[in-house]
């Protein structure tokens, strides 16, 4: 894989209001031509950081750089740079190709031309060209996240933002939107830095994905790298469900949980580990027959059963922990609830991480 040059860079961003800082002493590289999000729970520094990127707002401290170039005090109107707001932001009294032409309007494009561009844009984003003079106030959800980002696309800038465009939109049309944005980024090679509290979101669409944290970046890495080595609890709760038992060292060399009265084999240690907790995803965790089917066997209750479509996921109590496995529905259990089971996972199917 060719390494791609830096587009947009951060170092040692901080943003402060009053005497709360919301983003501390960020370092950040966006690569040309990537989709980068960044994803974290409310009040985690994610839209501020966004903010600032694209000159809605000034940092406190450090350096933006676009392409080497300092930044920072370079206007939002003046960056080769446009948003895509959660609110989408269109003219409810302008039609469609009025709402799309608009950035072209105002940098003063002939008016023939301007049509033209709208039209190229509303046909790569399989908007039918009757639709050139429908009020946008008649489109549904998802047409009209188009059209907003036909409009982000018509002055063809380098870096295009989203801040959580798709939350205000129900399941279905969301994962239609995220496979397109995805086809739309890859059929434009543009940048997208995108915003989200969702990571399954960010799972689907992102190259790399940035995790965020009161205000600090903690985590940043492609989706299987996320996924399969969290660097901590929070990131691997953050990430859907999961398994977390805390543990502890015992006698420099294994891993013991008092809680469940037990110890477990685990992969390598990171350095200095001493306490925190190990990880294992519901699909790894299995239902066996034998203690010798796997390195790591705990003996639980079946206590509940949920039907995800295509998998399902059991409950199984151990103590006074619900542990939770996953299985495809072709090797859904025949067992009833409330009986005995043994549960278990090979030690490279978890992970250790701190808090």
């Amino acid at each position: 894989m060719t390494t791609r040059s830096p587009v947009i860079e951060l170092r040692q961003i901080t943003k402060t209001f009053g005497n709360f800082t919301a983003v501390h002493s960020i370092d950040l590289s966006v690569a040309e031509g990537e989709f980068f999000t960044i994803v974290g729970p409310s009040g985690s520094g994610k839209t501020t950081v966004l903010r600032m990127l694209a000159g809605l707002e000034s940092p406190t401290s450090g350096d933006i750089l676009l392409r080497g170039q300092r930044i920072n005090d370079v206007p939002a109107n003046r960056r080769p740079t446009c948003m895509v707001f959660q609110s989408l932001a269109l003219f409810p009294h302008r039609t469609v190709g009025q709402n799309i032409e608009f950035p072209l309007k105002i940098r003063d494009v002939a008016p023939e031309e301007r049509k033209k561009r709208a039209l190229q844009l509303m046909a790569q984003l399989r908007l039918p060209e009757d639709y050139y003079g429908k009020n946008v106030t008649k489109c549904s959800g998802g047409e009209r996240q188009r059209v907003a980002l036909a409009r982000a696309l018509a002055y063809n800038p380098d870096i295009l933002f989203f801040d959580e465009p798709l939350s205000a939109i129900d399941y279905k049309l969301r994962k239609t939107l995220e496979k397109e944005l995805k086809d739309i980024h890859r059929e434009t090679g543009k940048t997208f830095i995108y915003i989200t509290h969702s990571l399954e979101e960010a799972m689907v669409m992102s190259d790399r994905i940035g995790v965020m944290r009161l205000g600090r970046l903690v985590q940043v890495g492609t989706p299987n790298e996320i996924y399969t080595a969290p660097n901590s609890k929070f990131v691997s709760e953050f990430i859907g469900d999961v398994n977390i038992i805390p543990v502890r060292l015992v006698n420099g060399a294994r891993i013991q949980s008092d809680e469940l009265g037990a110890e477990f084999s685990a992969p390598g240690m990171p350095g200095g580990f001493t306490a925190g907790h190990l990880v294992v995803r519901p699909e790894s965790l299995r239902i066996i027959e034998r203690r010798e089917d796997a390195e790591n066997v705990l003996t639980g209750t079946l206590y509940n059963e949920y039907a995800l479509g295509s998998r399902i996921q059991y409950q199984v109590r151990v103590g006074d922990q619900v542990f939770i496995v996953e299985r495809l529905r072709q090797q859904a259990l025949t067992g009833r609830l409330d009986t005995e089971v043994l549960i278990g996972w090979n030690a490279r199917d978890s992970i250790l991480v701190g808090d």
